[in-house]
C-alpha cells in the first residue's frame, strides 16, 4: 500500500531567544526537524543548510529509500564542513536532525541529537528516538534517575551532532511498518524542554485540524514560558490518492525549477530558483530555513539526484558570478588602450608596488590585531588577540586575558573548538563565550561503589545552550496535506 503524508507545521522564536535556530520541512513523503547551535552565528546556518539539503528527497521514486535518508545527511554534514571552510566565523555550528521518509508503507527514519520523534499508532504514545545527551547516557548506564534529569546541570550537553567535528557521524536508523491513520510529531527540544508527555500526548490526541494542534503545542509552550525556539512538525499517514502528480516530469517544471535540478557540482544556486523548486511540490518550510529563502542572506545547498555541492553565501552569490564578466571586461579594456600608452616606465612600476606593499603590510598587522579567538594556555581557556596563526617562528596572536577554566572539564564538542580556537567578533564576545563555557563545564564524576565496573571517560559532541545572536525570528506555519 502506498503512503503519504497529511502535514502541518509552525516554528515559533519563543520568549527568550532572539533569533530562530530552528529549522523544518514536510512535505506528502518527507519531514525534517533541525535544531541548530553555535551561539552568536551559525545555529539558524546549520539548521537551514541540512533542512534545504534534504527537501529534494521529498519523492516516492527512490531506489533505495532504506539507505538514501541516512546517505543524504551524511552528506549534509560533509557540506557543513564545506561551508566552516569558505566561512570560518561559522566555526563550532551544529545541528540536530530528525527526518522520516516515506517508501510505500514503511518510514524510514534517521536521528542524531536530542530532537524528537513521537508517534499515536493503535492508540499507543510512545517517543520513538533516543536523546543523545549526557543526562540520558548516565540514565541509561543508571547513574542517574530520570527524575532528576530535568533539575541536571547539563542537562542540554549533546553527544552527537552533525557539523563541523565529525565527518561521518553517528546516526540511530529505524525502518517502521506503517498504516493509515497513524499520527506523528518532530520537534525541537524547545517543546519537551518544558512541556511533560503527558501534556504533549493529550494535545497531540486532540480531535482537531493538524494546524490547530500544532499552534496548540507552541502556544501550550510558550505559556510556560519557552527559554528555547520551538518547532512542531505534525503529520497522519494516509493512503496516496495519486502519485503521478507528485513527481513530475522535467518538462513539466518551470524553467527555474529546472535550472535548479540540471546544475551542476560547484555551481551556486540562488534562493529565487530553489524557491521555485520547492514550488513543484506541497510541502512546508518554517523557522531559519524560510528565512534562508525570503532574505537571501544564509547559505543553503542544493541538490540534483545524488550530487552535491555548498552553495556561496546566497547574497555573495551575485558576486560571485559578476568577477568572470568583471576581469573579462578589464582584458578588452587593455586590449584597446594603445600600446604606447601602457608603457610605464619600470622605475614608477617599482615604486608604486613598494607603496602597495608597504600599506598592505600595514592594514594586515592592524586588521590581525583588532580580531580575537578563545584558545588554550597551560592547560586553561584564554582570550587572545590576533589569529591563531604563526609565520615562521613569528606568532600572530598573544594572551589578552587567563582564565582558570580548565581545558579538561570542558565538554569534548567545546574542548575540541577550543583548542582549534574559536573566533569572537570583539573583546566583550569572547567574554561572553567565557560565561557560556563556564556554565557547561563537566561536574566531577560520582563516586562509583566497589560493586560498580569502571568507568571510562565519556567524550562529550556538543553543548545545546546556545548564545542569542542579533536577528529576529519569527512564527509561522500553515497547513498542508489532504484536508
Amino acid at each position: 500500500m502506498a503512503l503519504q503524508l497529511n502535514f502541518a507545521a509552525r516554528s515559533d522564536v519563543g520568549r527568550v531567544r532572539s533569533k530562530n535556530d530552528d529549522s523544518a520541512y514536510v512535505g506528502r513523503y518527507l519531514a525534517v526537524v533541525a535544531d541548530g547551535m553555535g551561539g552568536h552565528v551559525g545555529g539558524d546556518v546549520a539548521s537551514a543548510s541540512v533542512v534545504l539539503d534534504l527537501a529534494p528527497l521529498d519523492r516516492n521514486d527512490h531506489p533505495d529509500p532504506g539507505t538514501m535518508l541516512a546517505d543524504e545527511i551524511q552528506s549534509a554534514n560533509l557540506i557543513l564542513n564545506d561551508l566552516v571552510h569558505d566561512n570560518p566565523k561559522l566555526a563550532g555550528m551544529g545541528t540536530t536532525c530528525t527526518a522520516v521518509l516515506v517508501d510505500n508503507n514503511v518510514l524510514h527514519m534517521a536521528h542524531i541529537g536530542d530532537s524528537r520523534a513521537y508517534r499515536i499508532k493503535n492508540n499507543v504514545f510512545e517517543q520513538l528516538s533516543a536523546d543523545h545527551t549526557f543526562v540520558q547516557r548516565l540514565i541509561d548506564e543508571g547513574r542517574l534517575n530520570p527524575e532528576d534529569a530535568e533539575s541536571h546541570p547539563h542537562k542540554n550537553v549533546l553527544m552527537r551532532v552533525l557539523g563541523d567535528v565529525d565527518a561521518s557521524p553517528e546516526l540511530d536508523v529505524t525502518s517502521f511498518e506503517t498504516q493509515p491513520g497513524e499520527r506523528w510529531m518532530l520537534c525541537s527540544d524547545g517543546l519537551n524542554a518544558v512541556v511533560d508527555d503527558a501534556t504533549i500526548e493529550r494535545l497531540l490526541r486532540a480531535d482537531k485540524a493538524l494546524d490547530e494542534i500544532c499552534r496548540d503545542l507552541v502556544d501550550e509552550t510558550l505559556a510556560r514560558g519557552a527559554p528555547d525556539n520551538v518547532t512542531i512538525v505534525v503529520f497522519e499517514t494516509a493512503e496516496a490518492e495519486v502519485t503521478v502528480d507528485d513527481n513530475p516530469k522535467n518538462d513539466e517544471l518551470t524553467e527555474s525549477a529546472l535550472q535548479v535540478s540540471n546544475a551542476t557540482n560547484g555551481e551556486t544556486v540562488s534562493a529565487a530558483l530553489l524557491r521555485a523548486d520547492l514550488g513543484s511540490r506541497p510541502h512546508l518550510l518554517v523557522g531559519a530555513a524560510e528565512l534562508a529563502t525570503d532574505t537571501d542572506q544564509i547559505p543553503i545547498v542544493t541538490r540534483s539526484s545524488s550530487q552535491k555541492r555548498a552553495a556561496a553565501l546566497l547574497h555573495g552569490a551575485s558576486e560571485a558570478t559578476a568577477a568572470p564578466q568583471a576581469q573579462g571586461a578589464a582584458e578588452l579594456d587593455e586590449d584597446a588602450v594603445p600600446s604606447e600608452r601602457r608603457s610605464w616606465p619600470l622605475l614608477t612600476m617599482f615604486g608604486v608596488f613598494l607603496i602597495l606593499f608597504a600599506t598592505s603590510l600595514a592594514v594586515g598587522f592592524l586588521w590581525i590585531r583588532g580580531q580575537y579567538y578563545v584558545g588554550t594556555t597551560d592547560d586553561h581557556v584564554a582570550i587572545f588577540q590576533g589569529v591563531p596563526q604563526s609565520i615562521g617562528p613569528l606568532e600572530l596572536s598573544s594572551v589578552e586575558e587567563s582564565t582558570e577554566i580548565p581545558l579538561s572539564r570542558l565538554p569534548g564538542y567545546s574542548r575540541q573548538r577550543i583548542e582549534a580556537g574559536l573566533p569572537a567578533q570583539d573583546l566583550n564576545h569572547a567574554r561572553e563565550i567565557l560565561v557560556d563555557l563556564e556554565a557547561a563545564l563537566i561536574p566531577e564524576a560520582p563516586p562509583v561503589s566497589p560493586s560498580d565496573p569502571p568507568d571510562d571517560s565519556i567524550p562529550l559532541a556538543a553543548n545545546g545552550v546556545t548564545a542569542s545572536a542579533s536577528i529576529a525570528g519569527a512564527t509561522a506555519g500553515a497547513t498542508g496535506g489532504n484536508p
